[in-house]
């Protein structure tokens, strides 16, 4: 079995996405105490090192690791900080605009594993007109002790079973000696997953309806409410936020795929203190009614005021989020359901938004398992067309 070490794992989506294709984690760090408390409830066997990556010394890991040989290292290290105004960038670890890209980068160093995966915003492509993904990769070709074949590739969530649009920066690095060279996974479906066909069997509570946990209302509707609900007996964090009349009333006037801004006039938010003065400040994405009949599009942290439900008059449950982003239902989210600005740690749905869909991870880390394993051998396309959820169902 392949062993990986798991950095700013969050609430850990790729974790789960590798444990599925057959990794052993070995342990996993983050920062955020909430993302800690998930972790543990769903991965108690996984040792959590919780804190600032920079903090930590070899010896800190080799402690929990033991002897185990480290073959990959995964992670999403924030790089929109990334400068590339110091020369000696490998060298200053007081510049926190690259500290932690660098602390994936020194992991590396200490273990020389046998691949990374680092996973990032699309964005990070056209940063300072490409100079700085340049960078990224010559520093991964660099490290360790033999340095690293790098290749990059932007992959699209629903590509792979996952309802939902997100288009995420994927790296992949083999260590040079192995001669084998990084894979991504072919397109799986043609037919992309809905937002109806992932959340349409939850129970159908109101704005401040919910209880934990709560009984499924029908049966499984479709292959990919079956995965979700394979393990699971009951639905938890599926709690509906409160809303005002006012705002039930606006998100009833919006239409699937149109938003705030197309009923300002009469439903447009206040200023704050002024409930007779409608506010100035507007944003395209805010209480965007979702299609039903589309996967969503992509689940960011702040996702809790961003959409609505398509068919009713509220924002999406935690639950409903983790699965547009293919968490199944046994995975439970701990810590604050939503945050308010003064509350330390993670809410249940910014580690929902900021997570790799478990399922994309999922083909990632296979396809990864099959180079390092098999070498580069053609795949045949009907095991790339087997469905993902069939194979799913029987691990």
């Amino acid at each position: 079995m392949l062993n990986s070490i798991d950095l700013f794992s969050g609430c850990g989506g790729m974790t789960l996405g590798f444990n599925w294709a057959g990794f052993n984690s070995v342990l996993a760090s983050d920062v955020d105490e909430n993302c800690q408390k998930t972790f543990a409830t769903n991965f108690p066997e996984i040792p959590f090192l919780c804190g600032d990556l920079s903090k930590f010394k070899k010896d800190d890991f080799d402690t929990v690791i033991k002897d185990k040989n480290i073959d990959v290292i995964i992670g999403g290290p924030p790089c929109q900080g990334f400068s590339l105004a110091n020369k000696r960038r490998r060298n200053d670890s007081n510049d926190p605009r690259n500290q932690l890209f660098y602390e994936f980068i020194k992991t590396i160093e200490w273990y020389n594993p046998k691949a990374f995966v680092m996973e990032n915003v699309k964005g990070l492509l056209s940063m300072q007109s490409g100079k700085v993904i340049e960078q990224i990769q010559y520093e991964f070709e660099q490290a360790g002790q033999f340095g690293y074949e790098v290749k990059i590739q932007v992959l699209k969530a629903s590509d792979y079973g996952v309802p939902q649009s997100r288009e995420r920066v994927i790296i992949i690095g083999v260590r040079k000696d192995l001669g084998l060279s990084p894979e991504f996974p072919a397109k799986k479906y043609q037919t992309e997953i809905t937002v109806e066909q992932a959340i349409s069997d939850l129970p159908k509570i109101s704005a401040g309806e919910g209880e934990e946990p709560m009984k499924y209302a029908t049966d499984a509707k479709n292959e990919y409410q079956e995965f979700m609900r394979k393990n699971s007996r009951k639905v938890f964090n599926h709690i509906a936020m409160k809303h005002t009349a006012r705002v039930i009333e606006r998100f009833k006037a919006i239409k699937p795929g149109k938003n705030l801004l197309d009923v300002w006039d009469t439903h447009g938010a206040v200023q704050r203190g002024n409930p007779n003065e409608k506010s100035t400040i507007k944003f395209s994405q805010n209480n965007l009614r979702l299609h039903a009949n589309k996967p969503a599009p992509t689940i960011a942290a702040s996702f809790q005021s961003n959409f609505i439900h398509p068919f009713l008059d509220r924002n999406f449950t935690a639950r409903e989020g983790a699965r547009l982003q293919s968490f199944p239902d046994d995975f439970i989210f701990e810590g604050m359901r939503t945050k308010m600005s003064w509350e330390k740690g993670l809410s249940q749905y910014q580690q929902i938004g900021n997570a790799v869909p478990p399922l994309m991870a999922y083909e990632i880390a296979r396809t990864l398992k099959r180079v390092l394993e098999n070498g580069n051998t053609k795949q045949s396309i009907e095991e790339f067309q087997k469905a993902t959820f069939s194979e799913l169902m029987t691990l």
